[in-house]
């Protein structure tokens, strides 16, 4: 019986430990990203803990350091750590023309409603490395509409927007670019649109004509204009409850009436406030119309 009750106490003694070891981890992370929205502005204290967690104990483990603590001392008082922080922090799930289907209902529903308008604004919100900004605007270049069409591109993550302005991406992905396209309903051949090298390629430079890309926080900015479509595809789903009502509302209150909102396979408006402001372009795909 003494046996079967140390046995008991050691299992408990165990779970307690273990139970204090996450508690204290959580503080540090808390800490860490409280530091990091003071000091320098990035807010990630409402992404989804589990993402960020694993973001940031990948750079403690790069940085060779015990502690959280320890990566926090270092953030707070080396701007190169912080980079390379935020660099891990940066979720990058994109390819040009990913879901084809998306943008096969992009040229046939949206581009008859784009016709009937006299300027286009699109936002790309949340535009990682520039991919689908690309697929957008050699898709309205192939409808004629491109000439008429402002993009705005936008991402918290300098980086990232100067890959996307570089317009430069690895030539081994051309192939899958190349089947993605021809998937989506692109009427040429998409070799066309880039000049290759010897690993990467190098988009032409009339893709950029209508295109701004600026850096912009979707926790804590607002909206800068009223656009007819937005774009904000797999960057949900790394927000809390409470991060994804806030963003929903900066989206409701940027697009116009009959406007679309397009986001990630895996994203949704349901359970948002404004949930019954819209209604879904078509079941397959995560596309809604504003209608009040």
């Amino acid at each position: 019986m003494d046996a079967v009750c140390a046995n008991f106490n050691d299992r408990n003694q165990i779970a307690s430990a273990l139970e204090k070891n996450d508690e204290l981890e959580m503080i540090e992370i808390k800490l860490l990203l409280e530091g990091i929205y003071r000091l320098y502005g990035y807010d990630y204290r409402n992404y989804n803990y589990a993402s960020i967690r694993r973001r940031i104990l990948l750079r403690m483990n790069a940085e060779q350091l015990d502690t959280i603590s320890a990566l926090q001392n270092k953030v707070l008082h080396d701007h190169d750590c912080l980079k390379r922080l935020l660099s891990n922090m940066v979720i990058s799930v994109t390819e040009m023309y990913r879901d084809p289907d998306v943008f096969a209902l992009f040229r046939s529903k949206l581009v008859p409603w784009l016709r009937t308008l006299p300027a286009i604004r699109i936002w790309h919100a949340g535009c990682s490395t520039g991919e689908e900004v690309y697929s957008i605007a050699m898709l309205l270049h192939e409808e004629g509409l491109y000439e008429k069409t402002r993009i705005y591109a936008t991402d918290i993550h300098e980086e990232a927007l100067q890959i996307a302005e570089s317009a430069t991406y690895p030539l081994k992905n051309m192939q899958i670019y190349t089947k993605n396209y021809q998937q989506s309903g692109g009427i040429n051949a998409f070799s066309q649109y880039y000049k290759a090298g010897k690993d990467h390629v190098t988009f032409h430079d009339f893709l950029k004509d209508n295109i701004i890309f600026a850096e912009h926080n979707l926790v804590t900015d607002g909206s800068f204009n009223e656009f007819h479509v937005i774009f904000c595809r797999n960057v949900l789903i790394y927000f809390n409850n409470e991060l994804q009502d806030r963003v929903h509302h900066l989206f409701y209150n940027s697009l116009g009436k009959n406007g679309f909102l397009i986001l990630g396979q895996n994203e949704s408006i349901s359970f948002s406030k404004h949930q019954a402001s819209y209604e879904q372009l078509d079941p397959s795909a995560r596309i809604y119309r504003k209608i009040r």
